[in-house]
């Protein structure tokens, strides 16, 4: 059933691309109810939408039919807070979200795999945290930008979803104050812009907290553009990270997000736990 929804998604983004009209800096579609291409629960899609309505980077939405199905599409602009998000030192990637749609079933795929907390790492406007609230998760985010922040807040409070953004540099928190017990990581950086130097210092918190390792997942964002990575294109980019580190890949999901609209080819989400 997730595979046939990954590739439902991922049709429905590239007939959506291909045939859209405006000039919106940003946009994304969310199907209007759940179908036979989407069979999601209705609750959580409400949800999902909430969470784009209440959202201030977007400006518009309205209906559209994209093959057959039943669909909202939502534009936006995330202009300012791609400018503002580049003033941290160590920000390892300017503000560019993943769909929602697609942090939805990176969240599914992660219940699925049994984990009970989640903690989002450089977690832009919070929606991966979001979502692993609807879902479920005790859900933590983490964030360098305060504008950001204060935008999550506004979702938390706009949604009555609380999914405990903190406004702090990842490189330096104290994970062992969240208490976690059998948390699944998200790592939001490319490796190629600074995110392997993130996902290095994330996993040598987890090791130094005793038996935190043994029952933690890490989910990073990759990539398969070739230029970017100077020709390696193992596992997004992340494979030596993952070999020196001596984690398992458990699954690979391609998804939309908004840096790749205009690609025909998806952004890969590697799923990772310790050995």
């Amino acid at each position: 059933m997730l595979e046939e929804l990954i590739a439902n998604l991922i049709n429905v983004k590239r007939d959506f691309a291909k045939n859209y009209s405006g000039s919106a800096h940003i946009q994304e579609v969310i199907p209007s109810r759940p179908t036979k291409e989407f069979q999601i629960d209705e609750n959580h899609l409400k949800k999902l939408h909430k969470f784009a309505e209440k959202n201030p980077i977007y400006f518009n939405s309205f209906e559209e039919n994209i093959l057959g199905i039943p669909c909202m599409v939502y534009e936006g602009d995330i202009n300012d807070y791609w400018l503002n998000s580049i003033k941290h030192g160590s920000s390892c990637q300017p503000f560019y979200p993943t769909w929602i749609m697609s942090a939805y079933v990176m969240t599914l795929l992660a219940k699925k795999l049994g984990y009970l907390e989640l903690v989002d790492i450089g977690s832009g406007d919070g929606r991966i945290a979001y979502c692993g609230k609807i879902l479920g998760f005790t859900s933590h985010s983490i964030e360098i930008d305060d504008v950001l922040v204060e935008l999550q807040e506004t979702i938390c409070s706009q949604t009555i979803q609380n999914f405990n953004p903190k406004c702090d540099d990842a490189l330096e928190f104290n994970y062992s104050k969240l208490n976690l017990k059998n948390p699944v990581f998200f790592i939001g950086g490319l490796p190629q812009m600074g995110g392997d130097i993130l996902a290095t210092s994330i996993i040598q918190k987890i090791n130094s907290i005793e038996d935190l390792a043994i029952n933690t997942g890490i989910v990073f964002a990759g990539t398969n553009t070739k230029r970017q990575l100077s020709g390696n294109l193992s596992d997004g980019g992340w494979s030596s990270l993952i070999e020196e580190h001596y984690l398992d890949v458990m699954n690979t999901v391609s998804l939309p997000t908004v840096w790749t609209f205009d690609q025909q080819i998806e952004t890969p989400y590697i799923f990772t736990k310790f050995k």
